[in-house]
């Protein structure tokens, strides 16, 4: 009988062929951007940085965390001080879905679905027109696995730029721009 050698090579071909197609269909979430505005890649590694507090509404719980620039530029009294955040400071919110936790002992709120995640950065030259800050929000779709840039029909409704929340922003003009306070660990 003879045994044809090419099969397992053709099988190990066919399987690699599925697994690279699937992997290619996979978003890459830095690869997304605001139009004109800020890139998902500008905040690689945002899942690590230290949390600045959270934030809880009807429709959302969220983290707010800073890159370490941002976090020194707090733990210096920024900008309760009256002094400006330094460039470089970036801040991202993370908005989840509230929901009951079905383990905890008593009534909590824990996050539930993902909804979107929100950018905030400094440069002050990059984003003089808007305070010296950059704005950026992104939608997510846990159908697809994907974030998209947010835009006026979501909410809150968001330009497709760069300057998407300063509007709201100037609220805090006198905090340069953040709502967010650092609280006291």
């Amino acid at each position: 009988m003879h045994v044809n050698q090419s099969w397992p090579i053709v099988i190990l071909a066919a399987s690699l062929t599925l697994v690279g197609g699937l992997a290619i269909a996979a978003q890459d979430k830095y690869a997304v951007s605001v139009p004109n505005g800020l890139a998902f890649s500008e905040f690689k590694g945002y899942g690590d940085w230290a949390a600045v507090s959270v934030s809880h509404t009807e429709g959302a719980i969220a983290v707010i965390v800073a890159n370490p620039v941002m976090i020194e530029a707090y733990k210096a009294g920024i900008p309760e001080n009256g002094k400006p955040f330094p460039d470089g400071s970036k801040i991202a919110k993370v908005h989840w879905k509230p929901e009951k936790s079905a383990e905890a002992p008593g009534p909590t709120t824990v996050p539930g679905a993902q909804q979107n995640v929100d950018f905030i950065e400094k440069d002050s030259k990059r984003f003089a027109d808007s305070g010296g800050w950059g704005y950026a929000a992104f939608i997510y779709d846990a159908k697809s696995d994907t974030f998209t840039p947010a835009t006026v029909d979501d909410q809150p409704p968001q330009e497709n730029d760069a300057k998407c929340g300063f509007a709201c922003h100037t609220l805090v003009s006198a905090k340069d721009y953040i709502f967010t306070a650092y609280g006291k660990r």
